[in-house]
């Protein structure tokens, strides 16, 4: 049984084994070394979890097969006016509160998990009926179609009862108006354009549907965003060493940042793109490495500076865990897997820019990427070198470079006139 690889003390086996969740924890038990957690980091899963079995026991407890999402609410609604933890309850109460999830975690994976149907929001008809009009009419893609809906359900809440079709004949220029003003000062350029194309095209929508009496897609505000409007702010040369420099690689954690923000600072590369590097995209006999395409790029082969490949032969033999994952780069902790979002690479960066000292609003993965273009720009390299290293398919892209090419810009900069006098 798994428990007894875990613990050895009868009374301890007795408790966790006991109804009514005495067969889950066993099998959680199981399903938690198989995912790589440790002895002691599953010890103390078990542990908290025997709050949950004792929440849950009755006289006639029968052991249980599946758990209600509304029983584990009334053990968090309850536990807290009787827990007797010796230290910090809101400290306790949160690492019980993880552990529990991560049996959620676990019973939903096995099917054994009763969720809580959660209550459909009123504007729901109306959106479904929205999506669908976009795949028949319009043939949207489903990334569209995710852009929209994430930027129209912003409006439609915004709407409260009114989000339904009888609600929408309500609605007026002037409404429209209000609420794009208001987004838009809240909001950056990208999620602006997100929100305009969502609101005309459902506008358009409800009209067709017999929702609206008049087209409201012109109600719309256009806010202007200009194209290379703003001036990329990439870390210099020695903020990229500083960086570098005081990331710890005596551990596991800092032998995979290291080779992280190493590959970040020499190639420029996307977060996205560190995220999904595969092993087999290594290639260690031609000394390069293959960087799939971003954003309607191009695939892009480097070469494996010296510098990189001892990074990353580093994490891969000291510190990537022994889990049967393509990616490079994994989670530090079990459950092991590689970087579900971009804003978990952010983050990393983000940790190791403070810890150096460097300050960089907004700073993340991009930061390097606009550092490298502009030392590249600096040493003299052209446009067309850039874009390639870069992955870029048009050039236009990186003409936002030009801008920090200060001694090209000296060349074509004009004299101060001098103020002459009568």
């Amino acid at each position: 049984m798994a428990l007894e690889q875990v613990f050895e003390c009868p009374s301890t086996l007795a408790k966790l084994r006991s109804a009514p969740l005495g067969k889950l924890l066993d099998d959680f038990c199981k399903w938690l070394l198989d995912h790589g957690f440790s002895r002691g980091t599953t010890r103390l899963h078990l542990g908290r979890l025997r709050h949950l079995n004792e929440h849950l026991r009755c006289p006639r407890s029968r052991m249980r097969q599946t758990v209600a999402a509304g029983e584990i609410e009334g053990f968090f609604g309850k536990y807290p006016s009787r827990c007797r933890n010796r230290g910090p309850l809101e400290e306790h109460l949160r690492r019980v509160r993880h552990s529990v999830n991560r049996f959620a975690d676990y019973l939903r994976e096995e099917g054994r998990f009763a969720a809580t149907t959660p209550a459909r929001a009123i504007y729901e008809p109306l959106l479904a009926g929205y999506l669908q009009w976009m795949r028949s009419y319009q043939h949207a893609a489903a990334g569209t179609l995710k852009l929209y809906a994430d930027s129209l359900i912003r409006f439609l809440q915004s709407l409260g009862q009114d989000a339904t079709p009888r609600g929408l004949a309500k609605l007026d220029c002037e409404n429209v108006e209000q609420f794009v003003l208001a987004y838009a000062s809240a909001n950056g350029p990208s999620a602006r354009r997100s929100m305009q194309a969502a609101l005309r095209t459902f506008f358009r929508f409800a009209l067709h549907e017999g929702y609206l009496r008049q087209s409201l897609d012109r109600a719309v505000p256009t806010l202007r965003a200009y194209k290379l409007a703003t001036v990329p702010r990439g870390l210099t040369e020695q903020q990229t060493e500083e960086v570098l420099g005081g990331i710890e690689r005596d551990t596991k954690i800092g032998r995979r940042d290291y080779a992280l923000l190493q590959l970040l600072s020499t190639y420029g590369v996307r977060g996205g793109q560190l995220r999904t590097l595969r092993l087999d995209e290594l290639d260690w006999a031609g000394d390069r490495i293959l960087f799939k395409a971003a954003k309607h790029g191009k695939d892009v082969w480097v070469p494996m500076t010296w510098e990189v490949g001892e990074a990353v032969l580093d994490y891969l033999q000291n510190g990537r865990p022994a889990w049967p994952c393509p990616e490079v780069f994994l989670t530090s902790r079990a459950p092991y897997h590689p970087f579900p979002y971009s804003g978990t690479l952010s983050a990393i960066v983000r940790h190791r820019l403070r810890a150096a000292g460097v300050d960089l609003p907004g700073a993340a993965a991009h930061a390097f990427r606009h550092g490298f273009a502009t030392r590249m720009l600096r040493q003299g390299n052209g446009l067309k070198a850039i874009a390639d290293v870069l992955g870029h398919r048009r050039l236009s892209t990186t003409f936002l470079y030009t801008k920090v090419d200060f001694n090209a810009l000296k060349q074509v900069a004009l004299e101060w006139p001098q103020e002459v006098s009568p």
